[in-house]
């Protein structure tokens, strides 16, 4: 920390790029949390784990609190979020139907 009491934080270009997920894979043990992030396409037999973090379950909270804080600013701005159970999406994404 700097005498002023910020963290100076950095991201490289490629990090700061992202990565795209649409499934999230949580687990844990007694001393850790696990979230896998994977991004999951239509057709496609295999996806891979684009990330994985692991937090302790003091950060998972903490995690856990920030991201909801986030949403309810987030909702506060734009309106409600739906849940994808409440949305028909077709299996094929609305693109041509696989075939084997």
């Amino acid at each position: 920390m700097n005498p002023q009491g910020q963290l100076n934080i950095e991201i490289t270009e490629e990090v700061a790029e992202g990565e795209y997920a649409n499934l999230a894979i949580i687990t844990h043990s007694h001393a850790e949390f696990v979230i896998d992030f994977v991004n999951v396409m239509p057709g496609t037999p295999k996806s891979k784990v684009k990330s994985r973090i692991i937090f302790t379950p003091q950060h998972a909270k903490r995690f856990m609190k920030a991201l909801t804080e986030n949403i309810q600013r987030f909702e506060q701005a734009n309106g409600s979020i739906r849940d994808l159970e409440d949305i028909a999406i077709p299996m094929n994404f609305g693109g041509p139907t696989a075939q084997a």
